[in-house]
């Protein structure tokens, strides 16, 4: 199994269970790690071979910045889904990190993984 991974991907949105962050754009930053065989896209460098990581991204911040979710659980449950059912991957891990939802952590979130290796 190879993996495509994609670090530090940013997005505002609406995030929060308090009345306060139904009012605001908070940031959550995403890690994804994903499952792919490259062996056909390194044999052909076609990106209609590969997995588009750009494509991922580009979905995921299209997502993430319209929903108005209240709990990380339920974004990270949501945007594994969305990897898993529209890019084909078998196997996610995705950590979702809540910058500043605790004052005295430098950041909070979920890990969560899906599907088979």
């Amino acid at each position: 199994m190879d993996i495509v991974f994609l670090r530090d991907l940013r997005i505002d949105t609406v995030i929060g269970i308090y009345d306060w962050e139904r009012k605001i754009r908070q940031t959550v930053v995403l890690d994804l790690e994903m499952s792919t065989d490259v062996r056909r896209a390194a044999a052909s460098e076609s990106i209609d071979d590969a997995l588009d990581y750009k494509a991922v991204a580009k979905r995921l911040i299209a997502f993430v910045e319209a929903s108005q979710f209240q709990l990380v659980e339920t974004l990270a449950e949501s945007c594994t889904e969305i990897v898993r059912r529209e890019f084909g991957v078998q196997w996610v891990r995705l950590t979702l990190n809540k910058i500043g939802a605790v004052s005295s952590a430098r950041d909070v979130g979920v890990i969560i993984e899906r599907g088979e290796r």
